[in-house]
């Protein structure tokens, strides 16, 4: 990989070589249903495609933050991978109960006030993961610098309220599970 930036066909092409992208019936870890699946480790096992990905997070948002965070599981390798490249600290948030919705960062992770604090995640579906990482943040007495994605699955239909980045758009449709014509055609469904 080269220095510049990949553009978006290049990007798309790395994910369909890699085996990233799967067609078929999904159910979302929100509980949503869709016939487009990103499977993130089929990407973060790569490291000649984290790398460059992580590299246009890291640009978009060189000199806001003080350390990089992200979520566990995905989100691990985003945040060293990126703040790697921006010569600061990685930081995660784990959940705080197997079952639960809250997010804290533990195993001595420090995060204060005067911390600027870049959220990075790998898919963004609901944004869900994303909004339990900034609650931890803000939490701690930290600032939000912004937040930064691989793929977008949105169409860029939320909002975090802090400078936003995603290195992918693939806006895909999903529906309610109550709501899904996969379902009523009866195509084999998938929980991921």
């Amino acid at each position: 990989m080269t220095e510049r930036h990949l553009t978006r066909d290049e990007a798309w092409a790395l994910l369909e070589s890699r085996g990233a992208l799967l067609r078929g019936h999904f159910q979302y870890a929100s509980g949503r249903h869709g016939e487009l699946y990103i499977e993130k480790f089929r990407i973060l096992q790569w490291p000649d495609v984290t790398e460059p990905l992580c590299r246009q997070i890291a640009e978009r948002f060189r000199g806001l933050p003080t350390v990089v965070a992200g979520p566990t599981t995905g989100g691990v390798i985003l945040a060293y991978e990126t703040a790697r490249q921006l010569g600061l600290r990685a930081i995660i948030a784990e959940r705080k109960d197997d079952h639960g919705e809250e997010r804290e960062f533990r195993r001595g992770f420090e995060l204060g006030p005067g911390d600027r604090a870049l959220v990075v995640d790998d898919v963004l579906t609901t944004g869900g993961s994303i909004r339990e990482v900034l609650k931890a943040v803000t939490a701690r007495g930290a600032e939000v610098a912004g937040v930064g994605v691989l793929v977008d699955r949105t169409g860029g239909t939320v909002d975090f309220g802090v400078p936003f980045f995603a290195c992918l758009d693939v806006p895909a449709a999903s529906w309610e599970a109550s709501a899904c014509p996969l379902c009523r055609d009866g195509v084999p469904l998938v929980v991921t």
